[in-house]
């Protein structure tokens, strides 16, 4: 067997789980059962109301609640993520339906479970960490926004207008309402929200969700509520799994949609682990794993008309409250739902939609975290922009578009923040100069030589202010750059040097160099900067002291400076001198 089939294997084994991970499910059975439970009958709305929501209707979100939800648990690098359909996964799945159809969405979702599998392989889970915590935040609250907007048609009992727009859609309802006001439905949908928001405060250990929304159904059956539209009918079981929705002439062009599925699912989902982690302790998810997980999660929905599915933070976060601490909650929260899906189909079916509506803008409500907004808007203007400006994007365009907005617009900020730290500052060499030199040697060598030290790093978002700083050295012989205190260089930053040294070297100043760091040193090397820090003396050096020495001994050879007189080495060891350190020296 080739090295490369080697590797390939190996890297298959450390995504699959291992007796480890599964060992867990047996050491407090009794807790995950009923955390399961628990999480179960928060999810049944959810996954109803996402279904909906998403355009495939509540039987999809049920089916990816128990098929994604049971395989994201088994293969997943969380002991304590829960998967399912999510408002966020909706927002972006609903312009898909639109366009594409039921067909389009369910082969995005394959195509996406694949794309996961894809990056879990390669080992893409780690750089979830350089997100920026003011991208995630912003992100959070324009999902929150537009989930709470894509329920208004249903909360006003109107028919949903035609639109892809979140804004331009929730606009036309409000017209369509006002025109001919549901007064029933908007009543069902304000009281479920009221009740969920009241009860969660009261007592947050109750599922006020369920309880609103049985509430809600016995009200319009009772009362004969026709103006309260139900769910519909729903089939009694999952379908059979089928690949007849799959056109493969139509794959390229359901590409790009399926890329901007991938990137949410992995960017959703190892949130969520994250702040699994964050909750407990003891726990640390895998995130490659955790790709893989949610990787054949979406690649087995679709077959079961299923829509893609990520990692839900709130329903991992009634899972680790309510005790859960291995992956059997998860599979329980699944199985449950199966058994509600065979058993209470009819049941279901006579939810009104109102009601569902309600659930989801009070879930959009309670994902806004009025205090770490506030504080990450305190933090820096900078975080505060980026925070608006991902949020805006993502009700105006779409969540990976957001995301990509939220990260250019703060690695813009971030790298403007470094850039400023470069600092040229003329120092002294009075502390670099022995007592070797007489008065006068030491006037005309501080006549004669200038030197600069360069602080922070080297780079092309700090390389022009350089340049010009530099540029602007007073007329003098010789010019030493410590370098030692450059935290970074790249050939942007190197080219810009060797441009101001050119432009010295012209006026018929010498530049040299002393404290190169040896990785910086190629860099400078492979744009020729660092032949011209050498040209005059044929080297560069480790210390300033020695640098001023090479600048003494070429101004004598100029003529500027007398020669030195000799000094014997005793005489030598005990003339007073500075103290140099290293890094002072350099």
């Amino acid at each position: 067997m080739s090295s490369l089939a080697v590797r390939a294997r190996a890297r298959v084994r450390s995504v699959l789980p291992t007796r480890a991970d599964l060992a867990g499910m047996g050491r407090s059975p009794r807790r995950d059962l009923l955390a399961g439970l628990t999480v179960a009958i928060v999810a049944l709305p959810l996954a109803l109301g996402f279904g909906v929501s998403s355009g495939l209707g509540a039987e999809a979100g049920l089916a990816t609640a128990v098929v994604a939800g049971a395989l994201a648990a088994i293969f997943g690098g969380s002991n304590l993520q829960v998967s399912g359909p999510t408002g966020a996964m909706t927002v972006v799945l609903v312009p898909i339906v639109a366009r594409y159809g039921p067909g389009g969405v369910l082969t995005v979702g394959l195509l996406a479970g694949l794309m996961l599998i894809t990056l879990a392989l390669a080992r893409a889970g780690r750089y979830m960490q350089y997100v920026p915590a003011p991208v995630v935040e912003g992100f959070t609250l324009g999902i929150a926004c537009v989930i709470g907007l894509q329920q208004v048609p249903n909360a006003l009992g109107v028919a949903k207008p035609e639109g892809d727009k979140v804004l331009v859609v929730t606009w036309r309802a409000v017209e369509a309402f006002a025109e001919e006001p549901n007064w029933t439905a908007a009543g069902l949908a304000a009281a479920v929200a009221a009740l969920m928001l009241i009860g969660a405060r009261w007592r947050p250990a109750i599922p006020f969700s369920v309880l609103a929304v049985i509430g809600a159904t016995v009200v319009a059956q009772l009362c004969h509520l026709d103006a309260a539209r139900p769910i519909g009918d729903l089939p009694a079981g999952l379908p059979a799994p089928s690949p007849a929705f799959l056109d493969l002439g139509a794959l390229g062009s359901l590409l790009a949609p399926a890329v901007a599925v991938a990137a949410l699912a992995a960017l959703e989902s190892l949130l969520s682990a994250s702040v699994a982690d964050g909750m407990t302790v003891g726990q640390k998810h895998d995130p490659d794993k955790e790709l893989f997980g949610q990787g054949i999660a979406n690649l087995a929905a679709p077959l079961f008309g299923g829509v893609p599915a990520t990692g839900a933070i709130a329903r991992t976060a009634v899972n680790v409250r309510t005790g859960a601490s291995s992956r059997l909650a998860a599979l329980t929260h699944a199985a449950v739902l199966a058994v509600i899906v065979f058993a209470a189909a009819p049941l279901v079916s006579r939810i009104p939609l109102a009601a569902l509506a309600g659930v989801l803008i009070a879930t959009a409500i309670r994902m806004v975290e009025v205090g770490s907004l506030r504080a990450m808007a305190r933090a820096t203007r900078s975080d505060g922009l980026v925070l608006i400006l991902t949020a805006v994007a993502t009700v105006a365009l779409d969540l990976v578009y957001a995301v990509i907005v939220g990260l250019l617009v703060a690695g813009a900020l971030a790298l403007r923040a470094v850039a400023k730290q470069v600092r040229l500052d003329q120092v002294p060499l009075k502390a670099d100069l022995t007592g070797d030199h007489s008065a006068e040697e030491h006037a005309l060598l501080t006549e004669h030589i200038v030197a600069y030290r360069i602080d922070g790093p080297l780079f092309f978002a700090a390389a022009h202010r350089f340049l010009l700083e530099l540029s602007e050295v007073a007329d003098v012989r010789v010019v030493i750059l410590r370098m030692s205190r450059v935290t970074t260089m790249d050939a942007t930053g190197a080219l810009v040097l060797k441009d101001a040294v050119t432009k010295l070297n012209r006026r018929g100043i010498t530049v040299l160099a002393s404290g190169i760091r040896p990785g910086q040193r190629h860099v400078l090397d492979s744009v020729g900067a660092l032949g011209l820090l050498r040209a005059a003396t044929g080297d560069d050096y480790a210390g300033t002291p020695e640098a001023i020495a090479a600048a003494r001994s070429h101004l004598h050879g100029a003529g500027v400076l007398p020669p030195a007189p000799a000094v014997p080495a005793r005489a030598r060891s005990h003339a007073p001198a500075a103290v140099i350190t290293e890094e002072s020296s350099r």
